[in-house]
């Protein structure tokens, strides 16, 4: 991104930067939310509501309403089978499932939690929702998962998958917001509650075994022989998050004795990890600075690859080329995949998202297949995915899943470990790693190069800039080429892209306001250069500082 780098980017964290675990817990336990200031209240963005108890955003109220406002929106629908709830390793994340977990079983939920206490990736979570409701037209199982995703220590967070096992759509979320956001006014009147030991124990709560469940399902997925197989050394990295056994247990169960688990370690403040852009500590998977640990070691594997700390996200290093842009690897699966899956359906579609690489277009025009393109959010998916219309979802931040070999849903939410080890089994398939691959789609298809810019905005410039609309762009040409294309909503499903995508044959650049903070983001890419990426960078900058002013 064009944004300042901190020196310390890439570094080891130093001690003054480490979270103070105590604090943030109790924090959690006694700072009470003021409904009136709009970073208090519950805010669902494109994965649940996040925030940090360090700024009452994210504490044991919160978790209280949210949680009874799901058992209340699972009552009016009628869903009344059990709820799989996961958890990641955040430090907020253990107070939380308590804290959910005292009010599920007082409303009497079949509540699945997870045997040994273990940790459970959100794609586990996902998967065991999609398994259960297979078949079922009544009883339909749905699921919460505790994790602010890939966001620094000192955050928690907290989302619903209902029964297609996705993230929740704004229909189901704005609901659960304004009820849990009327608990909070109200001092949490309505919410039911039991003490934690006495929940453990009810008769609705069970545990279920999400690990063994998962890792046994892969190879519906995977070519876990191929993988098994493969003549290259590989190293994964669970960055300290909620996939840290499940590593071990798929080398075990497959046999894969080339699969170096190169940590295990999990620490609340997650002191293990280097620096990102921004100097702080954040578990991103396709950040060359969070990433630093494992780019060093490139030389030792011939695959590497890392997931962030719920592993919904990838992050791959190839022996050939190093870390590898979430775009670039995007069309290698998507490359590889739709030719190495005979029994995918002829006609599914390639999902990606209004932000994610026009090479993807390009490979999927190759293929032969339908493009189906959508705001960002992985929401968008979920349908396609669970009839199969979709074979693949992805988005340009490194989240991705696909369809089993047998061209039936695996997951609906983004999965970090499959296409992680995907990248095995193209090597292994091909004998050539996803770096040369994406070298030989280059050579073929042309090479972008892309950028993104984040700046401040107030919540009045947000609102302007989501709501441009193609007329108010007056041009006819970017970077010198003609606009063949100009959206304020996806060509895939018509939504809105809250923001404006203004596109030509040799580049783009898109438009929007972040859903979680203030600020926007400026999205760019050409096929033309460096050079022309900036002029495109240039002139759509032009363009927002016309909308944020009124013009």
């Amino acid at each position: 991104m064009s944004q300042a780098t901190n020196p310390l980017a890439g570094k080891p964290a130093p001690l003054e930067l480490l979270v103070n675990v105590p604090r943030l817990i109790s924090a959690y336990y006694t700072g009470r939310p003021d409904p009136s200031v709009p970073s208090q209240r519950v805010a669902f963005g494109t994965s649940g509501h996040r925030g940090s108890s360090f700024d009452d955003a994210f504490n044991e109220w919160h978790v209280l309403a949210i949680s009874q406002a799901i058992c209340d929106y699972r009552k009016q629908k009628g869903i009344d089978g059990p709820l799989f709830l996961g958890i990641d390793t955040h430090a907020l994340s253990t107070p939380a499932f308590s804290s959910a977990v005292e009010v599920l079983a007082a409303n009497g939920v079949e509540l699945m939690i997870s045997k040994d206490d273990e940790y459970t990736p959100t794609p586990a979570v996902s998967h065991a929702i999609l398994v259960y409701n297979r078949g079922r037209t009544s009883g339909l199982a749905d699921g919460i998962v505790i994790t602010p995703s890939h966001n620094p220590p000192e955050s928690g967070g907290f989302k619903y998958n209902p029964p297609n096992g996705g993230p929740a759509g704004t229909d189901i979320t704005s609901a659960v917001e304004a009820a849990a956001n009327k608990m909070l006014a109200n001092k949490l009147e309505g919410v039911k509650r039991m003490p934690l030991a006495q929940a453990l124990r009810a008769s609705t709560t069970h545990r279920h075994d999400y690990l063994n469940t998962y890792v046994e399902d892969l190879a519906q997925v995977l070519d876990m022989d191929a993988i098994r197989d493969v003549n290259l050394n590989l190293g994964v990295d669970p960055l300290g998050g909620a996939g840290v056994r499940y590593w071990p247990a798929i080398a075990e169960r497959y046999k894969l004795t080339r699969l170096n688990v190169l940590s295990q370690e999990v620490d609340p403040t997650f002191r293990f990890m280097s620096l990102d852009w921004d100097g702080r500590i954040r578990m991103d998977p396709s950040s060359p600075d969070a990433m630093h640990k494992l780019i060093e070691l490139k030389d030792r594997f011939g695959i590497a690859f890392a997931c962030d700390t719920d592993h919904d996200r990838h992050g791959i290093v190839s022996g050939s080329t190093g870390l590898m842009q979430p775009n670039s690897y995007l069309a290698v699966m998507i490359d590889y995949l739709y030719t190495h899956r005979p029994q995918w359906p002829a006609q599914a579609a390639v999902g990606k998202t209004v932000v994610s690489s026009q090479m993807i277009d390009r490979v999927t025009a190759r293929l032969g297949r339908r493009l189906y393109e959508v705001p960002v959010g992985f929401k968008w998916f979920v349908d396609g995915l669970v009839d199969a219309s979709l074979a693949f979802g992805g988005e340009e931040s490194a989240g991705a899943t696909f369809l089993r070999k047998d061209g039936s849903v695996w997951t609906t939410d983004k999965d970090g470990l499959v296409p992680a080890l995907l990248s095995a089994e193209i090597a292994a398939r091909t004998g050539r790693d996803p770096g040369e691959r994406y070298t030989e789609l280059t050579q073929a298809l042309g090479q972008p190069v892309s950028d993104r810019v984040d700046a401040a905005a107030t919540v009045e410039q947000k609102k302007r800039l989501s709501s441009l609309s193609p007329e108010q762009i007056r041009s006819t040409e970017l970077a010198g080429d003609k606009i063949v294309n100009v959206l304020s909503h996806a060509p895939g499903n018509g939504a809105a892209i809250g923001g404006v995508k203004v596109v030509t044959d040799n580049g783009w650049f898109a438009a929007r306001p972040s859903g979680t903070e203030n600020i926007y983001k400026i999205y760019g890419e050409s096929f033309k250069g460096k050079e022309h990426l900036a002029r495109i960078l240039e002139e759509a900058q032009q363009v927002v500082d016309g909308a944020l002013s009124g013009a």
